[in-house]
C-alpha cells in the first residue's frame, strides 16, 4: 500500500530526507512505518496546556503499540482568561486561524499518514480540526480534559465565578479577603476550565461529531481514564490510516448535524456557533445561522452546567457524559445514528446500553426547555444574525425592552459598569468589536461578569458585535452581523434609544423608524481603524462576517 509518507522515506531520491530523520535518532524500523503527527499545544501559560506532554506521550505510546511512528510537532495557543480584558484578547480568535495554517503547513511539509490533534482549549481544538479537515487526511482529536472544579464556601465553583466576584468587589459585596478566597480556589489544577465554557463545549462537540473518541469531552484531566483515553486514540488513528478513514468522511452534513442538536441538548458556549461554522466551511458542509435556528427550535435542552446553573464538567462526566446526551436525542431522532465515528463504529453502535446515570442530564421527555440552549435573533440591528446563549438568561429577561447605553469599545463600557453608570433597564450596547472592527472579536467576559457581580444580570441586557465567553450569562447578545465596521445597523444605534429584545420569538430590534435610520446613516462619520500595523491589521481586512464564522476570505 502506497503511503504519504513514501515522499520522504522510500527511494533512492528520498536519501537526503531520511538522513535528516537519522539526524533526529529514527531507525529503519520507524521509518518503514506509518508516520503520524501528533500536533500538541503543550505550553506552560494554559492550564488547560499545562499537562498536555503527558497526554501526548500516552498517544504516542498507543501509536507505537499499533504498529505507527509518533512524531510530535507544536501548535500555539491563546489563555482565553488571561489575555481577557486587555489588548491581548483581540489575538485570541484570530489565533484559530494561524493554528489551522500550522496544522496543514506541518501535515503537509512532513507527509504526515494520519493526525493526533491534542489540544484542549477554546481556539486550539476548531483551529486543529480545520486544519486537518483542510488536507483531509485520517485524524483523531484527543483534548487534555476539564479541570475539576474548585471549592469556596463549601461550594463548587469554576471561573466565571472570579470574574463576577470582581464585578462584586467593586459594588462592595465582598472585601479584598472574599475576593482573595476566589482568586486562589476557582482554579484548582490542570484542565479546560470546569463549566460548559468554550472549550469543554468544542472537546464535547467533537466527541459527538465522532472526530473524537467517547469520554473526549467529560473525562476529567486529573484522572487515569484521560491517559487510557489518549491511549486508544493512537490506536485509533492507526485503524483509520489501515482503512484509509479521512477526516472529511467523518465530518460531514450528518455528523455536523448530530453536533449542531448536541450543542442545543447541552447549552454550549455561543463561540460554538462561530466554529462550527468554521469547521463546516473546512468540511465542504453547507450551513448557515438558518440551520443553527432550526434545530435549536426542534432540540430541547438537557443539561445546565455551569455557568446556566451549579454543577461541573466532572458532575456531567459521572452522569453518562456525551454519549448518554446522544442516546436521549436518539429516543426521538434527533440524531442521525448512521454517521461513522473515529471507534470504527456509528454513533448508533457507540451509544447502545448507554443511560443517564445522574440529574445533571434530564431525560427527553422532562427537559429544561422544549427549545435549544442557544437562539439566533434576527431584526433591523442583526439582519444577518445574533447569537445568544438562551439557556443562561434569567427567565425574566427573556423578553426585555431598555434604554440604550451606547459604547464603542469594551474599555469604556466596562469603566461604565465600574462606575456604577448602568442602571436596571438599560441595554448596554457595545460596538466596533467584531471580527473586523475590534480587530480580533473580543470575548466580554469583563463586563457580563461585572453585570452578574453586581446582581444586575437579571435586569441589564448586553449586545454587542463582537463575542461572549462559554462563561458569560445574563441576556448577552454577541456575533451581531453585520458588524458596525462593515456599516452594519449596529453602528446607528444612538445613546437613549429604546432596545426590544424577544429572544423566544428570535427577535432584536431597536424602535426606531427606517426614515429616521437612513437619516442616521447618511450623517454616520465612521472611526479610524483601532489597529493599523501587524497581523492584525491584515487579519482585519481579510476576515468575514460572524454569520459566517469568523473565517478568511477565499483567495
Amino acid at each position: 500500500m502506497t503511503r504519504r509518507s513514501d515522499n520522504v522515506t522510500k527511494g533512492v531520491e528520498r536519501a537526503p530526507m531520511r538522513s535528516l530523520f537519522y539526524a533526529m535518532g529514527y531507525t529503519e524500523e520507524e521509518l518503514s512505518r506509518p508516520l503520524i503527527g501528533v500536533v500538541s499545544a503543550h505550553s506552560e501559560i494554559v492550564p488547560g496546556h499545562m499537562h498536555l506532554d503527558k497526554i501526548t506521550e500516552a498517544v504516542k505510546a498507543g501509536v507505537r503499540m499499533a504498529g505507527g511512528t509518533p512524531i510530535m510537532v507544536p501548535a500555539i495557543g491563546v489563555c482565553d482568561g488571561i489575555a481577557m480584558g486587555h489588548v491581548g484578547m483581540k489575538y485570541s480568535l484570530p489565533s484559530r486561524e494561524l493554528i489551522a495554517d500550522s496544522v496543514e503547513s506541518m501535515a503537509l511539509a512532513h507527509q504526515f499518514d494520519g493526525l493526533v490533534l491534542v489540544p484542549n482549549c477554546d481556539k486550539i481544538v476548531p483551529g486543529m480540526l480545520m486544519g486537518a479537515l483542510r488536507i483531509d487526511i485520517p485524524t483523531v482529536v484527543c483534548s487534555g480534559g476539564p479541570m475539576m472544579s474548585g471549592l469556596v464556601g463549601g461550594q463548587e465553583v469554576s471561573l466565571s465565578k472570579i470574574f463576577e466576584a470582581v464585578g462584586a468587589r467593586k459594588a462592595n459585596i465582598i472585601d479584598d479577603a472574599g475576593l482573595l478566597e476566589y482568586e486562589q480556589n476557582v482554579c484548582p489544577g490542570c484542565g479546560s476550565c470546569s463549566g460548559m465554557y468554550t472549550a469543554n463545549s468544542m472537546n464535547c462537540l467533537c466527541e459527538a461529531i465522532g472526530i473524537a473518541l467517547p469520554g473526549n469531552g467529560t473525562i476529567p484531566a486529573v484522572h487515569s481514564g484521560r491517559i487510557m483515553l489518549a491511549k486508544h486514540a493512537g490506536m485509533a488513528i492507526m485503524d483509520m490510516v489501515e482503512k484509509g478513514i479521512t477526516a472529511r468522511q467523518i465530518v460531514n452534513l450528518k455528523s455536523v448535524i448530530n453536533a449542531l442538536a448536541c450543542d442545543m441538548a447541552l447549552g454550549c458556549s455561543s463561540n460554538t456557533v462561530l466554529h462550527l461554522l468554521a469547521i463546516a466551511k473546512e468540511a465542504g458542509v453547507p450551513l448557515s445561522m438558518n440551520v443553527f435556528s432550526e434545530v435549536s427550535e426542534r432540540t430541547p435542552n438537557l443539561c445546565h452546567l455551569a455557568p446556566a446553573g451549579d454543577t461541573h464538567m466532572h458532575d456531567f462526566n459521572r452522569a453518562g457524559g456525551i454519549q448518554a446526551v446522544l442516546a436521549e436525542l436518539a429516543k426521538k431522532d434527533l440524531i442521525d445514528t448512521s454517521a461513522l465515528t473515529v471507534t470504527g463504529k456509528t454513533v448508533g453502535e457507540n451509544i447502545q446500553g448507554k443511560c443517564i446515570k445522574g440529574p445533571e442530564i434530564r431525560p427527553i421527555d422532562e427537559p429544561f426547555s422544549e427549545t435549544g440552549g442557544i437562539a439566533v435573533l434576527w431584526g433591523n440591528i442583526a439582519p444577518e444574525g445574533a447569537v445568544v446563549k438562551r439557556s443562561a438568561v434569567a427567565p425574566e429577561m427573556l423578553k426585555h425592552e431598555g434604554r440604550a447605553r451606547v459604547f464603542d469599545s469594551e474599555d469604556d463600557a466596562i469603566q461604565a459598569i465600574y462606575d456604577g453608570q448602568i442602571v436596571d433597564g438599560d441595554v448596554v450596547v457595545i460596538r466596533y468589536e467584531g471580527p473586523k472592527g475590534g480587530p480580533g472579536m473580543r470575548e466580554m467576559l469583563n463586563p457580563t461578569s461585572a453585570l452578574a457581580g453586581m446582581k444586575l444580570d437579571k435586569t441589564v441586557a448586553l449586545i454587542t458585535d463582537g463575542r461572549f465567553s462559554g462563561a458569560s450569562r445574563g441576556a448577552s447578545i454577541g456575533h451581531v452581523s453585520p458588524e458596525a465596521a462593515s456599516d452594519g445597523p449596529i453602528c446607528l444605534i444612538e445613546e437613549g434609544d429604546t432596545i426590544a429584545i424577544d429572544i423566544p420569538a428570535g427577535k432584536l430590534d431597536v424602535l426606531v423608524s427606517d426614515e429616521v435610520l437612513a437619516a442616521r446613516r447618511a450623517a454616520l462619520v465612521k472611526p479610524e481603524p483601532k489597529v493599523k500595523s501587524g497581523w492584525l491589521a491584515r487579519y482585519a481586512k481579510m476576515v468575514t462576517s460572524a454569520s459566517q464564522g469568523a473565517v478568511m476570505k477565499d483567495c
